[in-house]
């Protein structure tokens, strides 16, 4: 049995259809990223699959659940934490836990184990007994996963959970999300963060325009696109279409400038080597000028820019 499993998922807000058959499995024990743009239809199957919507059509389930026709005990089952910190700023970050316990109806006599437990866990000793409106944003979003985590879930969804944060906060946001996947919880990620998918995730789902356009781990999805690349630089942009047709024999796709360079360009080639010497040869005898030639893994931003044509931080009209 799968932690989740989807199949055939559609929501749609008046015109929008935000949700267009979406299929999604996440094995137990494993975090799976679900990578799209803003407006690709991340948080609305998040969600769907919380009960927090109810879907037009398709079927869900969560470690075994309907999310439709038993509700109720999905939610016994899952932790959630949104795009935004959902902390009582008026209460302590001790508080906080306790009162979440208490939505769960833990014993009175477990309550604050379970809360210092996870004070512990979470950094946040210090801070323990202080209002949270003055955490800073990584205190707050360390505070708001321990909440999700009072009930011991099975299932974990994170709903873009490092947005906002600063570099180092989310670096050690990084550090609490795979130390959960190493316990063993299963851990729904979303994010447009294409780095963060590659560093944490077993497998990636990529969503776009409420529907599964691909799926795989971080090398597959590389793999799909035709391996290395090649990025060459020119001094010269008058002579961009002559490097680029220097370098089409040595590609599997087409030469293009990289966006917002005319004299940076990149094409996929085939795993090998000797490519660079045969290249730097080809820009000189065509008077290209060359000044950098270098091969390079595709990232997952490669990744998504082929598959959809755009970047994965680009707006949308589709909605959340």
């Amino acid at each position: 049995m799968h932690a989740i499993e989807a199949h055939g998922l559609t929501k749609t807000f008046g015109e929008t259809r935000a949700l267009d058959g979406l299929d999604l499995v996440v094995p137990r024990g494993s975090i799976v990223g679900v990578l799209g743009p803003n407006g690709a239809g991340k948080t609305t199957a998040v969600r769907v699959l919380t009960t927090l919507l109810r879907p037009d059509g398709g079927t869900a389930h969560v470690d075994g659940i309907d999310v439709v026709a038993d509700p109720r005990r999905v939610r016994t089952r899952i932790g959630l934490t949104g795009q935004y910190a959902a902390v009582e700023e008026r209460l302590t970050g001790r508080e906080n836990l306790e009162l979440v316990a208490r939505y769960f109806h833990l014993p009175p006599d477990r309550i604050r184990g379970r809360a210092a437990e996870l004070l512990e866990r979470f950094d946040l000793v210090e801070a323990a007994d202080r209002q949270a409106n003055g955490y800073s944003g990584g205190m707050r979003r360390r505070l708001d996963i321990a909440m999700s985590l009072i009930a011991k879930p099975s299932v974990l969804f994170l709903d873009e959970p490092t947005t906002g944060l600063d570099p180092r906060s989310r670096l050690g946001m990084w550090d609490v999300i795979e130390e959960l996947g190493n316990e063993g919880t299963t851990v729904l990620l979303t994010t447009q963060y294409l780095e963060e998918a590659d560093a944490l995730a077993d497998s990636i789902t990529v969503i776009d325009r409420g529907t599964k356009i691909a799926e795989g781990t971080a090398d597959e999805l590389k793999d799909q696109i035709g391996g290395d690349r090649i990025r060459v630089s020119i001094a010269d942009p008058a002579n961009a279409e002559r490097a680029k047709a220097a370098l089409a024999p040595l590609a599997t796709g087409p030469v293009e400038l990289d966006a917002g360079s005319t004299t940076t360009m990149s094409a996929p080639i085939r795993a090998g080597g000797g490519v660079v010497p045969q290249a730097i040869r080809a820009l000189d005898d065509a008077g290209a000028d060359v000044l950098d030639v270098e091969v390079r893994r595709p990232t997952l931003d490669d990744v998504f820019l082929t598959l959809t044509g755009r970047r994965a931080d680009t707006d949308t009209e589709v909605g959340a």
